[in-house]
Formats: structure tokens, sequence, C-alpha cells
């Protein structure tokens, strides 16, 4: 699949009183893995929110070239799954079990209150498998630790297998070994032809992505490839050259100056 697999036109939001998205246009490739990176507050967390359909906003979302508001809701949820900061909101959820929370994201596919399938018991074991989350399917959410429970969380955005996934913070509270596990598996979905869409502080991470998204003050100030120089520079820059891009060991990193 080529192409967007979604895209903003005109995209402003507003939270309170004050604007925080101001016009954005921007079309994020299919199958790829696209990092939105920026300083605090430059509004990336709203801008996913705003693409996810969670937050309200004035201009145009497209879906595969389609508006975001003329798909019927349990398509959507199809097509589009949505990985929240840390678990934000989730504390209703700490007495369901793993397995439970995992199947929740199976539930576009179902029928209403009929039980699960054979295919969504075995999305299930796959997506809680990949984030090595299998073995605590019998446990409740509420007696994991934060990153245990992002793990889960995780699995429950994949179980829905979209063609498009939103990750804000994916890897808060993840280890290094956990958060390079998380990166394989934004690799392996894109090799799927799926699109990987995350908002990143981790700027290592973020510079193994496809492409970039760079974001200041509520705009989109870049972009680009991820090995495009152009993308370094505007990634420099939004943190007052306070940081300096460089290749080490066959991968971009960056470093303070």
């Amino acid at each position: 699949m080529s192409g967007a697999a979604i895209e903003a036109r005109r995209l402003s939001a507003t939270l309170g009183t004050t604007e925080v998205l101001h016009g954005i246009d921007l079309a994020l490739s299919s199958a790829r893995w696209t990092s939105i990176v920026g300083p605090n507050g430059a509004g990336k967390s709203t801008l996913l929110k705003a693409l996810a359909g969670l937050l309200a906003h004035r201009g145009e979302v497209l879906l595969f070239g389609e508006a975001e508001g003329k798909i019927p809701a349990r398509i959507r949820a199809q097509r589009l799954s949505w990985l929240g900061q840390s678990g934000t909101g989730e504390a209703s959820a700490d007495d369901l079990m793993v397995y439970d929370v995992a199947m929740l994201g199976r539930l576009p596919h179902q029928r209403w209150l009929a039980a699960p399938s054979a295919a969504d018991r075995e999305a299930v074991e796959r997506a809680l498998r990949s984030t090595q989350a299998w073995d605590w399917r019998d446990r409740p959410l509420g007696q994991l630790s934060g990153g245990e429970r992002q793990r889960v969380l995780l699995a429950r955005a994949l179980a829905v297998e979209a063609q498009v996934l939103l990750m804000d913070e994916p890897l808060a509270n993840l280890d290094p070994p956990h958060q390079a596990d998380w990166m394989q598996t934004a690799r392996t979905l894109v090799a799927q032809g799926r699109t990987v869409v995350s908002v990143l502080h981790e700027l290592p991470m973020a510079l193994a992505a496809d492409e970039m998204v760079v974001m200041d003050k509520g705009r989109v100030v870049h972009h680009g490839d991820c090995d495009d120089p152009a993308t370094h520079t505007a990634l420099e820059q939004v943190f007052d050259h306070r940081i300096r891009v460089h290749r080490v060991a066959d991968q971009w990193i960056a470093l303070p100056k």
C-alpha cells in the first residue's frame, strides 16, 4: 500500500482558551514508521490525539484518503489502533486480567455480546507473546509494574491488528532491552505493510524511524526522512542547538553539545 495512511489538512485544536495546534498540513506515509518529536509543549501529543479522533479539532483528518468522520466507528476502530501515554485513563482496568485487557483490542472485530472467536484468541496470544506478557495473562493489570503494564497495553493495541497504529510515548517505563524490543516490533509491523506513528522523547529511538516530524509551538517545522541532513538540522534547531546529531556504530544518535 502506497501514499498517505493518515493526513491532516488545516488541522487546529484548542485546549481551554489556548490554541495549541495551528493549521497543520501533514501527510504520513503508509507502511512507514514516523516519529514525532519536539520540545515540551510543542503539541506532539495533541496532534496525535487529534489524528486519532480523540480530541475535538478544526480542519480535516483523512484515513487512507477517506474523511475520518465519514468512516463508521467500528470500521475506523479496526483500521486505527491507539496506545495512550503511560496507560493514562486505564485505572478502571486494574481489576481486569491481563488476557482480558488484551482481548479488549478485539472488540472492533466482534459482534455485540459475541464470545471471542478462535481468530480473536489467536490474535491476543500473538500480541501478548510479542510483548513478552503472555506469562502474566492470568494476573490483574493492577498488580503489574509500570513497565509490565505498558507492555500489556501495547499488546492490546497490537491485538487490534489495525493498519495504522498511533502510539504516544510508548517507551515510557520500559527498560532499555524492552525499548529495543518495541523498536523491533515497530519494524516488524512496517515490514507487514502497516503504519506506525509514535511520539517519542527518546531521540536516538526516534532517529531510528523511517521519517520524522519535528514540531515546535504547535506547528510542524519539518517532515522528512530520518537520514536526511535537513531533518537533523531541524531537530537541532528546535532544541536550541543544545544537541547535535551524530552517526555512531551505523546509527544516528542525538548527544548534548
